[in-house]
């Protein structure tokens, strides 16, 4: 005898609808976890855009050199200053493939300007910055080889801690105190925005010079400190050769026999660093995300047991009129792969508002991925079928006369 198809569907959603509260409660796990997982995804891709964005802001085909390894990382030991002014020098005069070269150092200071006050970055950089960073000159100049050469007592601000100190006023030709030293200000820097949370508005940027003089006061003996080098590859097909030749030359400099005492960073490392934790993340995250999916799962063959229990008497009438194991079990599997489809649309939904709020609301360009859709509505209804044969069975598998007696 065939199983009547349609049948069973209108039987099926005529029970869940008569128990509408009972239905929606049970589905809940489903919505919650298809929900949880869409978003987690979305916001893994979007964390990971952000930061490739961020990091290709920081100027074409730039390399990083810093200095210490990875195991003197890993330690916590403090990273050795073995990078100095004249490495960088010598990189742009020894390497064919390095366009233009920008050392910095950097620290925190508090900066004072008559009432107002605040402590921010202080950044020494040489002329080459704008270009090799892609940062941008609003109002004013940025410092010059002779500026750089005499040390002088020159400073550009950050566009946000010009409006702390100076409001609406102009800050050029202002004298700010840093440290007890008076600076200059001769220009104030177009807005460039956050890199990992670091705001880059929010920086004084000085002669390099001035900073390791004037403010740091320390030396080592091989010339003066910097905290990394940033260098732009000629292209893009030039970077992987800069790499290898700024290395090579670092490690005749310093005499290395063994390890080397710095690292020459791309930026297609960088991101691929980054790339594999934010994966790693959105992984972690969406497994545990998806934890209310088995919750749901769960919930769905509990309720569909209490809903065998409760519905004794109707299964031994059907049974009892010619309904076979087979339309019972179909009713009961079918009831079950409503619920989960259902909550897994609901869920699904919730989804992809709460993506699209976080990609309006934050600077994370979250997205809805089709992949995690597809994963998540098939999930949700392998689940629904998972879980609800063996309540469907145990009602399939009653004996009609015992169940007419016990109701």
């Amino acid at each position: 005898m065939s199983v009547d198809w349609s049948e069973s569907l209108s039987m099926a959603v005529q029970t869940l609808r008569a128990n509408r509260l009972r239905s929606a409660l049970t589905m809940l796990g489903i919505i919650i976890g298809n929900a949880s997982v869409i978003t987690m995804v979305g916001v893994g891709q979007g964390a990971q855009r952000l930061a490739s964005e961020q990091f290709e802001s920081l100027g074409p085909n730039v390399l990083f050199i810093v200095p210490g390894n990875q195991d003197t990382r890993r330690g916590g030991l403090d990273v050795p200053k073995t990078l100095v002014l004249a490495d960088a020098e010598a990189i742009a005069s020894q390497v064919p493939t390095a366009g233009e070269v920008a050392p910095q150092v950097s620290t925190r200071q508090l900066v004072t300007y008559q009432g107002e006050t605040s402590t921010t970055q202080i950044l020494g950089v040489t002329p080459n910055f704008l270009t090799v960073r892609s940062f941008a000159i609003d109002r004013g100049r940025f410092f010059t080889d002779l500026d750089l050469s005499r040390a002088e007592q020159v400073a550009v601000l950050g566009s946000d801690l010009a409006t702390k100190l100076f409001g609406v006023q102009n800050p050029l030709g202002a004298s700010i105190r840093i440290k007890g030293v008076s600076f200059r200000v001769i220009g104030v820097m177009e807005p460039k925005g956050s890199f990992l949370g670091n705001n880059q508005d929010d920086a004084v940027f000085l002669p390099l010079t001035t900073v390791s003089s004037r403010i740091l006061g320390t030396t080592s003996p091989y010339g003066v400190e910097v905290s990394f080098i940033s260098v732009a590859a000629k292209d893009a097909d030039s970077i992987d050769a800069a790499q290898f030749q700024i290395t090579n030359l670092l490690r005749q400099r310093h005499r290395i026999i063994r390890e080397d005492d710095f690292e020459v960073r791309s930026q297609k490392d960088v991101l691929t660093i980054v790339g594999t934790v934010t994966n790693g993340l959105t992984l972690m995250l969406s497994a545990i995300a998806g934890i209310s999916l088995l919750v749901g799962g769960i919930g769905i063959m509990n309720i569909m047991l209490v809903s065998v229990s409760e519905r004794t008497q109707e299964i031994g009438l059907r049974k009892a009129i010619g309904a076979t194991q087979q339309d019972i079990l179909h009713q009961f599997v079918i009831e079950a792969i409503i619920l989960a489809l259902v909550g897994g649309a609901v869920g699904t939904g919730l989804g992809i508002t709460g993506v699209t709020a976080i990609a309006l609301l934050t600077p994370l360009k979250a997205s809805v991925s089709p992949v995690a859709i597809a994963i998540t509505v098939t999930l949700s209804s392998g689940i629904g079928l998972f879980f609800g044969v063996v309540p469907a069975r145990q009602a399939a598998r009653l004996d009609p006369i015992v169940a007419l007696r016990s109701a």
